[in-house]
This record gives C-alpha cells, sequence and structure tokens, in this order.
C-alpha cells in the first residue's frame, strides 16, 4: 500500500477475515497493515471510532477485553472497496458457467437498489433486463453473503447454471 492507504480500508479488511477481532490486536495489525510500518495510534484509532459510528463495525465485551466485528454495512463496505479498486481477482479461465442474478427491491428501498446495481457492475455482470443481471465471473459467493448480510431472502435470487440462450449471452457480449 501507498502512503495514502486509508486505515479504516485497512480496518475493514483485518476484520474481514475473522467473527471477531481484538481491539488490541486490531490495532497493532493495523499500524503495520496501513503502510508496511508503524502508523501513528491516533489515526488508527480514530478510524476505528469512525467505524463504530457509521455502523460499519460493532462493539463486544467479553472477558474483561474489547472485541470488533463487521456489520453487514461494513461487509457491503468492504465488497464495494474491492470491486472499485479491483481487488477482487477474475480467474484466467472461464469455467463455463453463467451467474445469474435477479434482483428486485422496491421503490421504498431505491438506495439500496443503486447501491447493488453498482456492485453487480463493479464484479462485471451486465443488465440484460430491468432486474435481471449475467455475468461468467464467479462472484456468486460474494453475492450470497450480501444477500444473506442484508437479508434479501426474497428481494435476490442467485443462479448459477451452464447454459443460457444465445440472445442473453449475445446482449451480454455486447454490453461488454
Amino acid at each position: 500500500m501507498n502512503k495514502r492507504s486509508n486505515p479504516q480500508n485497512a480496518l475493514l479488511r483485518l476484520l474481514s477475515r475473522k467473527k471477531a477481532t481484538s481491539i488490541d490486536e486490531l490495532k497493532e495489525q493495523a499500524e503495520i497493515a496501513v503502510n508496511g510500518a508503524k502508523q501513528p495510534g491516533y489515526a488508527i484509532t480514530r478510524a476505528i471510532k469512525s467505524m463504530l459510528e457509521n455502523g460499519l463495525a460493532e462493539g463486544l465485551h467479553s472477558d474483561n477485553q474489547d472485541y470488533m466485528r463487521l456489520t453487514p454495512e461494513g461487509r457491503k463496505k468492504l465488497a464495494s472497496l474491492e470491486l472499485s479498486q479491483g481487488t477482487l481477482p477474475l480467474p484466467a479461465t472461464w469455467d463455463g458457467k453463467w451467474r445469474i442474478i435477479i434482483l428486485d427491491l422496491p421503490e421504498d428501498r431505491k438506495s439500496e437498489r443503486e447501491a447493488l446495481r453498482y456492485l453487480l457492475k463493479k464484479a462485471g455482470f451486465a443488465c440484460v433486463k430491468n432486474t435481471v443481471w449475467v455475468s461468467p465471473y464467479p462472484f456468486e459467493h460474494l453475492f450470497t453473503n450480501l444477500k444473506k448480510d442484508l437479508g434479501l431472502s426474497t428481494e435476490m435470487i442467485i443462479i448459477v447454471t451452464d447454459t443460457i440462450d444465445k440472445e442473453t449471452e449475445q446482449k451480454f457480449l455486447n454490453q461488454k
């Protein structure tokens, strides 16, 4: 990472590795992860406080120690961060499967719908109908986790299939 690395981004990545992490351990790891060298502790502390205030993480107390874990909002932010920075690895070869996501969020959840559309676009999905997205990239696990974390049990359907009709395949290829 470069000198302009964001402590909050490093914390999100560190928190995503475990169900919960002690705040002391998190601070220690983050000070090194931000720039590969010791960073001012106040920047890390400020980022932790900001994450808690913004609902990206939640604090837990157990055995005389404080812990943190990501919230669904934090996981969504991390996924968005990884997609926007292109840190999600694309496979070298196609596995022959198409991923289809059907997303149907009502108008009163428009901001959530737009955020999910943004993530779908960043993950290489093409919109073939207003609510239907198609991609050859194996990111169904990411969206399965988002579906679970955001409670979208009836609003999102994820399908993995070997074949799609030629017109839909052509529409996907033309949008790329």
